[in-house]
């Protein structure tokens, strides 16, 4: 499984990928955006993938596919 995470890191909006950091210094709805295109691209290729999403207020989002959770 693949795991992309948007949260907001000292300050920024950063986009992880199984815990690293993929990019950083990034307005929240690009992170956003980031964060989804790369897990369609990776359902696309038939990998399960979780994606966790922070909120303004700091509560979490998160969506699976491709596996049993």
């Amino acid at each position: 499984m693949v795991q992309y995470a948007v949260t907001l890191k000292r300050g920024d909006w950063t986009v992880f990928k199984d815990g690293e950091p993929l990019a950083s210094n990034l307005s929240r709805s690009a992170a956003v955006e980031m964060a989804e295109t790369l897990a369609f691209e990776a359902e696309a290729e038939g990998q399960p993938v979780e994606l966790l999403i922070q909120g303004y207020t700091g509560e979490l989002g998160r969506k699976c596919s491709g596996g049993d959770d």
